[in-house]
């Protein structure tokens, strides 16, 4: 596929999964007929995020609703799709070694099923008291090109979208229920220190590895959190090239990915040229 359209979503998912399922029909139209081919909606569309971030199991309503991977909520997704890629977050219950677990997941689908999963590694603050964590980074391949995946908190960690880029990902979809500061609150979304942060590793994850990066967000507020927007299409020299701000929408942008990437890398490809054996990859003990 030469041209890819691309949108990051912004927009609000609470806990109520019915409704969810109900509003999820008229976003995926609306990027339909818009000509979308590849649509990243947020993290925890399905089931909603935790209520509080440092002892979220002390909430009355602290824990989101969990649905299996084979479970008929995905599947709606899946039969919402069609010839769309659609990639969406949800908190999924899974059977591991015969024990249960929670993660916080992000699947991809199209009409034909799942094309891939990513479940999060990197779980700040009390987001381990809820979720286990995943262990790794891969690329997969999808009818609009090879694609990884990131969750909110592994964007803060370079070597995450290095992983999924190395693994052949021309574009990353990182979805996110990014807050506003809790512990520094600012008054104007765009003087928070959050929002700054979320924008600032959007850029440079997608200029250090050359490539494209679509990322969602959640918006309006969930117990003591207000989430920021700010979805984005990011291109590889780091450029935002669409975005939606604080409030709910599409940042839509089309591409011809595989040729932007070439020329990007033309003269000086970041991932061709490392040096892996000048990095240091632990800390001293």
């Amino acid at each position: 596929m030469a041209s890819v359209t691309m949108a990051a979503v912004a927009a609000h998912f609470g806990r109520d999964v019915e409704r969810t399922l109900a509003k999820l029909p008229g976003i995926v139209e609306d990027a339909r007929d818009r000509g979308v081919d590849l649509l990243v909606l947020p993290d925890a569309t399905i089931g909603g995020y935790l209520l509080d971030l440092h002892h979220p199991v002390e909430e009355g309503d602290g824990i989101p609703h969990s649905v299996e991977i084979d479970g008929p909520e995905v599947a709606a997704i899946v039969a919402l799709a069609g010839d769309m890629t659609v990639c969406f977050g949800i908190a999924e219950r899974a059977v591991d070694g015969g024990e249960e677990r929670r993660y916080n997941t992000a699947v991809c689908v199209n009409g034909e099923g799942i094309l891939g999963v990513h479940r999060k590694v990197h779980l700040p603050l009390g987001e381990s008291e809820v979720y286990a964590a995943g262990d790794d980074f891969r690329a997969f391949d999808t009818p609009v090109g090879r694609i990884g995946m990131l969750i909110d908190f592994d964007k803060t960690f370079p070597e995450a979208a290095r992983s999924v880029a190395l693994d052949g990902a021309q574009v990353i979809a990182c979805l996110s229920a990014w807050p506003a500061s809790v512990t520094d609150r600012s008054d104007r979304i765009r003087n928070d220190r959050q929002a700054h942060l979320f924008d600032l590793y959007d850029c440079a994850r997608a200029a250090e590895n050359q490539v494209y990066l679509v990322s969602s967000n959640q918006t309006g507020v969930l117990g003591g959190l207000r989430f920021l927007g700010q979805a984005k299409v990011v291109d590889p020299a780091g450029e935002i090239v669409a975005k939606t701000w604080a409030k709910g929408g599409l940042a839509v942008a089309e591409a011809d990915v595989s040729s932007d990437i070439a020329r990007a890398r033309r003269s000086l490809n970041h991932l061709a040229q490392r040096a892996e054996h000048a990095y240091r990859l632990s800390a001293p003990a």
